[in-house]
């Protein structure tokens, strides 16, 4: 499936208003006016907001869908179990500690046949959906393609990170291939289906506030970090197929489902701005310092969804990427670090420069709020004694961050159901010792 998948082709650019139409039926997008009397090739009509009618011109988010049959077209909504996907965070008593997880278990399809929506499993979140406030963080570990059904989540955007396995998702704006190393995000109110070749896993950042943007870049000036042109939105591409269709309704933390006689992905043409999208994380231009000490890691943001507060996010995603270190006198790892946000970290390939042993590729860590973290004994020990000549580091690697000014409350699934927890995490810095040579 993925080498038929390997010539889509995308439109490029961060934000932007395109317009884009199945090559199979040219001339689809009406002219000059959304709703004409009657559309081209007889198709519906269908906006699909992302913003308040009435939000700024600059930040206001819609697309025109050109479809078959349009989305109204369903039998009525019913309620059906979310195993592990859930956002009952007052279930779990509050945990502070330092936590660390092995990697996530991808069930063999012998044992047990996962898609992507029946694997999602939240691994901690904050705050109400039905407020739109909030953030919380799931991983996917599947072995099968959905069959016949889409998800739609109405409670927020998903921003997706595969670690394992390419992700062959279908959207009603068109089809994208994401690979491990890229990442994609897919707005609220976008129905859309994952398919796999192979076991595949990763982790979903969903928010509920806003919708993720490029953070600002300040006196770094016009260019740097995630450029807007590296970002790739889907073309137009249609199927017209009557089939036994479902579609799975994300709605105040809770799932639904209905059923219809075709395919939701029916969409001929489409124009607006508010439109799912990928990119490439190695495209990222990685600013540091070329004199002394180690920057904050808001230097990798790559996108964020921000607060009403300024300069406070609701989640901020953060990236690691390989990168020169030149530092001179300056200790060049992460420092010691206590913070008011929470932080969730994964890897996706390779070693983390702070802690090269036990956190691994498809695990993770949260720091939450002002619990102390940062480089383990040995990487503090090299650290410390290493020639400060310019090298590469990471090199090979690439980690990255969920930060969020939320304090996260861990699920009864991610610290007891998985059984992926590290208990012994907190030894990682047990031999660290007193180096302090008292007055001279």
């Amino acid at each position: 499936m993925q080498a038929d998948w390997e010539h889509l082709k995308y439109l490029n650019g961060f934000g932007n208003h395109f317009s884009s139409e199945d090559p199979r039926c040219p001339n689809s997008l009406p002219k000059d006016q959304n709703t004409p009397q009657v559309c081209p090739y007889g198709l519906y009509a269908e906006q699909l907001s992302g913003t308040a009618f009435t939000a700024p011109r600059e930040t206001n988010q819609r697309i025109w869908f050109y479809r078959i049959l349009p989305a109204v077209l369903h039998e009525p909504f019913r309620s059906i179990k979310s195993e592990f996907l859930t956002n009952h965070w007052d279930l779990s008593e509050p945990n502070p500690n330092q936590t660390r997880w092995k990697p996530f278990h991808i069930p063999s399809v012998d044992d047990e046949k996962k898609d992507f929506l029946d694997s999602l499993a939240t691994v901690c979140g904050a705050g109400d959906p039905c407020s739109r406030h909030g953030a919380s963080i799931s991983i996917y570990a599947c072995n099968s393609s959905m069959d016949n059904r889409a998800f739609c989540n109405a409670d927020g955007d998903m921003l997706i990170v595969p670690q394992h396995g390419s992700l062959c998702i279908s959207t009603e704006c068109g089809r994208m291939l994401v690979k491990p190393q890229e990442i994609c995000v897919i707005q609220q109110g976008i129905r859309f289906s994952v398919a796999v070749d192979q076991p595949s896993r990763g982790y979903v950042l969903e928010v509920f506030d806003n919708h993720f943007c490029l953070p600002s870049l300040g006196p770094i000036g016009a260019n740097g970090l995630a450029n807007p042109r590296d970002f790739e939105t889907p073309t137009a591409w249609y199927e017209d197929r009557d089939c036994d269709f479902t579609v799975v309704h994300k709605y105040q933390g809770s799932l639904f489902q209905s059923s219809q006689n075709h395919s939701c992905f029916n969409v001929v043409a489409w124009h607006g701005n508010y439109a799912p999208y990928k990119y490439d994380l190695r495209k990222f231009v990685v600013i540091n310092s070329v004199s002394v000490d180690h920057l904050d890691p808001s230097i990798f943001t790559v996108l964020t969804c921000p607060s009403s507060k300024p300069g406070t996010a609701i989640a901020d995603f953060v990236i690691f990427p390989p990168r020169w270190s030149v530092q001179e006198h300056t200790f060049r790892p992460p420092y010691y670090h206590r913070n008011c946000m929470s932080e969730f970290m994964g890897i996706i390939t390779g070693k983390y420069e702070a802690k090269e042993e036990g956190f691994q590729a498809g695990g993770a860590t949260l720091h939450s709020c002002m619990t102390p973290h940062g480089p383990d004994a040995d990487c503090f020990a090299k650290a410390t004694k290493d020639e400060l000549k310019p090298m590469r580091i990471a090199e090979g690697s690439l980690a990255f961050m969920f930060e969020s000014s939320l304090s996260f409350a861990l699920t009864k699934w991610s610290m007891t159901t998985c059984q992926r927890v590290d208990h012994d995490y907190f030894k990682c810095w047990s031999s660290l010792v007193k180096h302090f040579t008292g007055p001279k």
